[in-house]
């Protein structure tokens, strides 16, 4: 009876612990994660999970749509994009409601929460917290030793990287490649939680509804603001963002104060300058985030080694794809090892991952860029949507519209045309 393919994932957030829950399953596989912190936890505060995300979680197994769903997933009642500065202060440029929700389905869900369910029936002996990748080794036979900062080792088939925008794996597989490290994208970034009742006070319940539109994204001129709703409806996440007028800078985080954001939000509707500063100047400063991004990168595997999710493909937040690409990794990537009989067959596996993946993925983040620049209003070609209502939306036409059964078919398909030739047989 052969021995199972040893399987490591480095990285415990949202894109390993999903991975990690399809490919557990699997009894010829022995998977573990390694998670650099103490704990397996996740930051931020939501992810979109569009339906193209939730085509991929019903094609992995059911206990992964069932994971959305305890997590308190909220589906999207629906979306407007509204310009807040201007002589069109008002104008809604695009919009989604409930009649056309079907076509633009996307829950909203807290980070936490979803990592939890998905690692909530993962065998303990499995999860390893502490553990830091440091380094690997590859052998002539093509297994791994993975090294970690704890001065440990393990021995693996396989390692996948799915240990963000800061992870090691990236580095290891590009090597010297310049697309090895994230570029920034110059716009910074604050969120805010808060709970319904005070965040509809705060933004007034005579102007905006949040119940009847659960997402609403204001368009300014160099700035920008979002609200939500999370678990349940119980919960409102307000982010604003705005981008540097000095470039773009090579820090990860910066300090805005409240005179800032104030400043910079004064020239908005009434309901909506009051509600930034009541939700967010009640500290005297902030520590916002900024945006940063891969370029992109000419492989994401190399022999027994690749990347998924940020690892991969980390994208900025403006279409909401970055939780959902990673979702559609794992399903191909569960598929195609699933698959595997062999590490033989893995390798196999992981050339036809990157082959359908990476063109996909890196058109996202390069899309999600140039979105991003519309909604902040620092487009130059931002006439055009306003001129054309509707124009805005169908940027998400190729991340939404994409057919996952067929895609994961054609990746089937490229992982047996690659065995073919590693048997000889063409």
């Amino acid at each position: 009876m052969p021995h199972p393919i040893r399987i490591a994932i480095s990285g415990g957030g949202l894109a390993g612990a999903t991975l990690f829950h399809a490919l557990h399953r699997f009894p010829h596989l022995d998977v573990h994660i390694f998670e650099s912190a103490s704990t397996f936890h996740e930051s931020g505060m939501a992810i979109g999970v569009t339906r193209n995300a939730q085509a991929a979680l019903e094609l992995m197994s059911p206990t992964a749509v069932q994971t959305l769903e305890r997590a308190g997933a909220v589906p999207m009642r629906g979306v407007r994009f509204i310009l807040a500065q201007g002589e069109e202060q008002g104008k809604v440029i695009g919009e989604v409601d409930e009649k056309t929700a079907g076509k633009c389905l996307t829950s909203i869900v807290h980070r936490a929460a979803f990592l939890q369910e998905l690692l909530a029936d993962a065998p303990a002996e499995r999860l390893h917290a502490s553990k830091k990748l440091e380094g690997v080794d590859r052998r002539a036979d093509q297994s791994l030793t993975l090294h970690f900062t704890d001065g440990t080792s393990h021995e693996y088939d396989i390692l996948i990287g799915a240990d963000g925008i800061h992870g090691t794996v990236r580095k290891i597989v590009l090597e010297r490649s310049a697309a090895a490290m994230p570029r920034s994208t110059g716009i910074w970034m604050v969120m805010s939680l808060q709970p319904y009742a005070e965040a509809q006070a705060s933004i007034g319940k005579g102007t905006i509804d949040l119940e009847q539109a659960r997402e609403y994204s204001w368009i300014g001129q160099g700035t920008y603001l979002l609200h939500n709703l999370l678990s349940d409806g119980q919960l409102v996440q307000f982010v604003i963002a705005s981008k540097d007028k000095e470039g773009e800078p090579e820090q990860w985080h910066r300090t805005v104060s409240n005179s800032e954001i104030k400043s910079l939000y004064q020239k908005w509707p009434q309901h909506l300058s009051k509600a930034v500063n009541e939700l967010f100047c009640k500290e005297t400063e902030h520590r916002a985030m900024y945006l940063w991004e891969h370029p992109p990168a000419p492989t994401y595997v190399s022999g027994p080694l690749c990347v998924m999710g940020d690892a991969a493909h980390a994208t900025t937040p403006w279409q909401g794809s970055g939780g959902g690409m990673s979702i559609e990794d794992s399903l191909i990537l569960s598929t195609l090892l699933g698959r595997s009989n062999t590490p033989g067959d893995a390798l196999a596996a992981l050339k036809a991952y990157d082959q359908v993946r990476r063109p996909r993925t890196q058109r996202i983040v390069e899309s999600s860029r140039i979105t991003g620049s519309i909604l902040t209003g620092t487009n130059e070609e931002m006439r055009q949507y306003v001129d054309t209502p509707g124009k805005l939306l169908k940027r998400w036409d190729f991340i939404l519209d994409i057919d996952m059964e067929k895609h994961r078919d054609e990746a089937i398909s490229i992982m047996e045309q690659e065995l073919r030739v590693a048997w000889g047989l063409v």
